[in-house]
């Protein structure tokens, strides 16, 4: 048991806990340095590990990138790191003198590489979604809780002023009392086709079973998965709603005060046998807030082509619905948050005189590595929020696979009323070899 792993108690009330920290900062110098890897090496990982990386008191330590030219970009980028192709053994050879991670993978990955690390202690940022499966992000959320780590999800926009003023907006009571919400995103991560009925040489280099994980084998395809599209597919990744859900959800979420739904329907075309489906629509109820007013809420996603109806479009007064955002209306007017866009306000001449003052963004990732530290407090976007955020945009997923069903969400028990195959599918089944305790 090296000294990194000695306690650290977090001193000042305004922190939400005390958190066991894996490197003892009190015994260090001030100047101590907060040692990170990441699982990934290309795409939405190079980007959280450069922004971590520059952080004045944070060193890439590791990087594990399954990719042979993606792992050979990374070890140029970062000449001090140590780069593994397998995300195992990093870990295990790494692990004692790592402080964080950021996962930073396809979505079916994410469970096993946060877990895995979360039981050694290591504080974690992980991409959005949190996970693939609804059971592993409640598995995540009630793990780094009991073990009182410092979390993050990789939802940016969250930190930025123009979310962080359209949250500040709709508490202060500028729109009035919460009615209902609509979110879109025109993207179109789906597929109506079949998957292609051949096999395709995998790449000189590239461990295909390992980039398949804990989940279903699926044979390689060019181009089909790796490294651009599996988002689209149902084994590997979360559709439109799955990618952007938990971006453009995140400030109608905060701002209502939301938490788990009581009930869902899709309204859209179905998954097939392996690709999502584009042009959802997925209707949300859930229990009244201190900001809404009804004894419900109705909160609608919508991607693809689908947008709000034409009522809600009417209340912009002319204004296009831009490509991705949301429109929050209240009992005193409506406000549109573009994605991403500072919010504007509705009837515009209600609020002509109205001055919206921006809040002050904070940096994502530095905000993680200063909690880490003990410097600040716990990130705003922790598993506590981030959890039940990824829940309600995963099953919105499984509603797409029950189109006009309304599906009743019993929370705390997670599992839908008198439904034993929408519950089926909110704990994954993990390949063979590739369990994680805590996880499917």
């Amino acid at each position: 048991m090296t000294n990194r792993r000695s306690f650290l108690q977090l001193a000042g009330s305004s922190l939400a806990f005390p958190f066991i920290a894996r490197t003892s900062w009190a015994q260090s110098s001030p100047n101590g340095r907060v040692q990170h890897a990441s699982f990934g090496g290309g795409g939405m990982a190079m980007k959280d590990l450069r922004n971590i990386a520059k952080h004045k008191n944070a060193d890439v330590r590791a990087i594990a990138e399954i990719d042979p030219q993606r792992r050979e970009k990374a070890g140029n980028q970062f000449k001090e790191a140590r780069v593994y192709a397998d995300w195992r053994e990093m870990l295990e050879k790494e692990g004692d003198e790592l402080d964080t991670v950021n996962v930073s993978t396809p979505d079916h990955m994410h469970a096993s590489m946060a877990m895995k690390s979360m039981q050694r202690g290591i504080h974690v940022y992980g991409q959005k979604p949190l996970t693939h499966g609804v059971a592993e992000s409640r598995a995540l959320t009630e793990y780094a809780r009991k073990k009182k780590l410092i979390t993050q999800m990789g939802i940016q926009c969250h930190s930025m002023k123009e979310y962080r003023t359209a949250v500040r907006l709709v508490h202060d009571g500028a729109i009035g009392k919460l009615v209902e919400a609509h979110s879109f995103s025109s993207k179109t991560w789906g597929d109506p086709d079949p998957k292609p009925n051949r096999n395709d040489p995998v790449p000189e280099g590239l461990d295909w079973d390992q980039w398949v994980g804990p989940a279903p084998y699926n044979e390689y395809l060019k181009g089909y998965y790796h490294p651009g599209k599996w988002r689209k597919r149902l084994d590997y990744g979360g559709g439109t709603f799955g990618d952007m859900g938990c971006h453009i959800y995140d400030p109608t979420f905060k701002a209502l005060g939301l938490t788990y739904p009581i009930s869902l329907r899709s309204t859209g075309p179905s998954p097939n046998e392996h690709n999502w489906g584009v042009d959802a629509v997925i209707e949300y109820l859930f229990p009244k807030t201190s900001f809404s007013k009804g004894s419900t809420l109705p909160v609608t996603w919508y991607d693809g082509s689908a947008r709000p109806p034409a009522r809600v479009a009417s209340l912009l007064e002319g204004t296009s619905l831009p490509k991705q955002g949301s429109v929050i209306i209240g009992t005193e007017g409506v406000m549109l948050l573009p994605h991403l866009g500072m919010p504007s306000l509705y009837p515009q001449k209600k609020f002509k005189e109205f001055i919206i003052k921006p809040e002050r963004g904070t940096n994502h990732w530095h905000d993680f590595i200063d909690a880490v530290k003990g410097v600040k407090p716990l990130p705003s976007a922790n598993f506590d929020y981030a959890g039940p955020l990824t829940e309600t945009v995963l099953l919105g997923g499984i509603a797409s696979h029950f189109p006009g069903e309304k599906l009743i969400w019993e929370a705390e028990e997670m599992k839908f009323i008198d439904h034993p195959k929408a519950t089926s599918l909110v704990q994954r089944k993990y390949r063979d070899g590739w369990s994680v305790p805590g996880l499917g």
